[in-house]
């Protein structure tokens, strides 16, 4: 045991390194830590470390999915939620069905359940890569909200898909009415369990006497109790994380105080960062035991047949995006839609941008490994290698790729630059407080240095956004440059004074430590506030 813990703990030191390499190179960090897994995996030091499903499933997912669900905005998710479920349903099942005819007309003893199977694992773009890859590219943020609402979605239908064609391998039977049946009441109940789960824990936050540790700590424990209450029912806890964890987020202002909002973030944002580097590092790792389990086919072979799926996998969730698009603009002459003309420049980046991760293994390793009467399981080995092929040539190939696509299409983002709605929020919060003080405190100003003094900051701070606002100028101007610099000269000062009062035995350094942390939330707030 505490071998492996010193392995795992070695192992973290080089995600960090190999993140840092990232950085530099300007590269997604996923893609190299899935290279910097396949290139470990050659060493016998770290051939102990494999994927258990159980663990990838319960302790890996919950939290990620959840974290993802709570960065997701519901105005976004609602504004595309048409295009979200017809690449997180439709298009998933419409995928596996495309996989399942071409493999078995490629491979030979393939049955139709068995491709159906490999359908389920391969067709939806992973929740964990699709997410952290395209949040470091600089895309449209419609691009970027669909993504994120699919990446969400999409594992529940295809671990439906799973489990029906597993089902029917093991029983040589499939219903079409018990099938269809079961699937709306999985997703159905999946949903209301996360909701009825999401809004106890809210009545936990609300109501009880927590403190900012104890509800940073609930947080945690939220996404398990969600996903274990629907998979015990044998519902999705996929999507009762991603159900809770909307309604939570949505929640958050009323739910959480000021300094468990701001412990909660930097937590769980290092948190999920090793959580994610784990999990892309270990699907590289498994290249050696995956090659061992191929069994008799040929390593030629099954490479030759991992790449043609993967072929197909890409070339038909391009043509369904690209459907998709051409659909909207029929649609669109008889309902609303969120965009009548998409166009065909974002369908194609989205259609590119199709990563496959590590949830597809999981589900790969899971198939048992006998079936009724101890009978093997039917090309399980190569149901397994076939995926990690799929996952490298999507995550590494389209990954390395989808920058300089972005690039060669010239995508044009129509929403409102963030700059100028930055100037824009801070203006109506300006103009907001100086209306609060002059209908409230009007008389105090004049008679309150404090209130006057705040009251001439705003003033100034309103008259400088109106300006802005008038002639586009999104602070870029020398003056405001200017004040950041001489401000944060002063915040270093303070910092300086702070230590050199550590020195004297009449300050309690708990207190200089306290007044270190608001010197660094304010210049947290004038590095991101930009003004």
């Amino acid at each position: 045991m505490q071998s492996l813990f010193i392995e795992y703990v070695t192992l973290i030191l080089i995600i960090l390194a190999l993140v840092m390499i990232a950085n530099k190179l300007k590269i997604a960090y996923p893609i190299v830590l899935v290279l910097g897994g396949l290139a470990l995996s050659l060493f016998p030091i770290f051939s102990n470390i494999t994927i258990e499903p159980d663990l990838v499933f319960f302790i890996f997912l919950p939290p990620l999915l959840y974290e993802a669900a709570w960065q997701t905005s519901w105005k976004e998710f609602w504004k595309w939620r048409r295009a979200i479920t017809s690449f997180a349903f439709p298009v998933v099942i419409i995928t596996s069905c495309v996989i399942a005819f071409v493999s078995q007309a490629l491979i030979p003893g393939f049955t139709l359940a068995l491709g159906f199977l490999l359908g389920g694992i391969i067709s939806p773009p992973d929740a964990i890569s699709a997410t952290t890859i395209m949040r470091q590219l600089k895309v449209p943020k419609v691009l970027l909200s669909i993504a994120e609402g699919e990446s969400l979605l999409n594992d529940a239908s295809s671990l439906i898909v799973f489990r029906f064609a597993l089902a029917t391998v093991i029983t040589g039977q499939f219903h079409w009415q018990e099938a269809t049946n079961s699937f709306f009441s999985v997703i159905l109940m999946g949903t209301l369990i996360g909701l009825a789960v999401g809004f106890i824990f809210f009545a936990i936050h609300k109501w009880l006497p927590t403190t900012p540790s104890i509800e940073v700590v609930l947080t945690f424990l939220t996404p398990y109790f969600m996903y274990y209450a629907a998979e015990h029912f044998h519902f999705s806890g996929v999507l009762a994380v991603v159900s809770g964890g909307l309604l939570l987020s949505s929640k958050r202002q009323s739910m959480l105080t000021y300094m468990s909002r701001i412990q909660s973030t930097n937590v769980w944002g290092s948190l999920v960062f090793v959580l994610n580097g784990l999990v892309f590092m270990l699907i590289g790792l498994q290249l050696p035991s995956v090659v061992e389990q191929l069994g008799d086919t040929s390593l030629e072979k099954a490479i030759g047949y991992g790449l043609a799926i993967s072929l197909v996998l890409i070339i038909s969730r391009i043509i369904c995006s690209m459907g998709a698009s051409v659909f909207t603009r029929f649609i669109s002459r008889y309902i609303r839609v969120a965009d009548p003309n998409p166009g065909w420049k974002l369908p194609l980046i989205h259609g590119w941008a199709g990563m496959r991760g590590v949830v597809s293994l999981a589900s790969a390793l899971s198939i048992p490994l006998v079936i009724q009467e101890g009978q093997a399981f039917p090309n399980r080995n190569l149901i397994l290698f076939i995926t990690f092929i799929v996952i490298l040539v999507t995550l590494v190939f389209q990954g390395l790729t989808l920058p300089w696509l972005i690039k060669k299409v010239k995508l044009v983002d129509n929403a409102i630059p963030e700059k100028e709605q930055e100037v824009s929020i801070q203006h109506k919060m300006a103009q907001n407080s100086l209306q609060y003080l002059e209908e409230k405190y009007g008389k105090n100003c004049l008679q309150n240095a404090h209130i006057n003094n705040l009251y001439e900051r705003l003033s100034i701070e309103l008259n400088f956004l109106s300006h802005a606002i008038e002639t586009k100028d999104t602070f870029e101007g020398f003056t405001v440059k200017k004040n950041q610099v001489i401000y944060l000269e002063l915040l270093e000062e303070q910092r300086n004074l702070l230590n050199e009062i550590n020195h004297l035995d009449e300050f309690d350094e708990e207190l200089i430590r306290k007044y270190h942390a608001l010197i660094d939330i304010e210049e947290y707030k004038i590095r991101e506030r930009k003004i």
